[in-house]
């Protein structure tokens, strides 16, 4: 039987974090703004995949400092995934038609009041 296993620490684990950051920063900054909605759909995706990560290792945590790096990841990930779904949802809403209703008809169809002219 064979026993893999690699064990990341110190350094090399700092340093493929900067490396996924920047990849990730080089990656998002050249999109176009057409494939926004589409990139933040998946981003939601990822984001659901942290929460069930940060959940794993709450029920697997043997140390206080693995049970913090769990609740910091399920409560950011899933402040991420909700604020991507709201801004998801309206940027969507922006394709509507005019006759159509959607949830922010408030946003879009507001009453234009007139301005009053004075004379001066």
């Amino acid at each position: 039987m064979m026993d893999f296993s690699i064990h990341i620490t110190g350094f090399v684990a700092l340093y493929i974090f900067m490396l996924a950051g920047f990849a990730g920063w080089v990656i998002i900054g050249n999109v176009p703004a057409i494939l926004h909605t589409p990139l933040m759909s998946g981003s939601n995706f990822v984001h659901g995949i942290i929460v069930v990560g940060g959940i794993f290792t709450l029920l697997n945590a043997s140390a206080v400092q693995e049970q913090a790096i769990g609740f910091v990841a399920v409560l950011f990930g899933a402040g991420n995934a909700a604020g991507g779904f709201a801004v998801t949802d309206r940027m969507l809403a922006m394709f509507q038609t005019s006759g159509h209703k959607t949830r922010h008809a408030k946003h879009h169809h507001a009453k234009k009041v007139p301005r009053r002219v004075t004379k001066a």
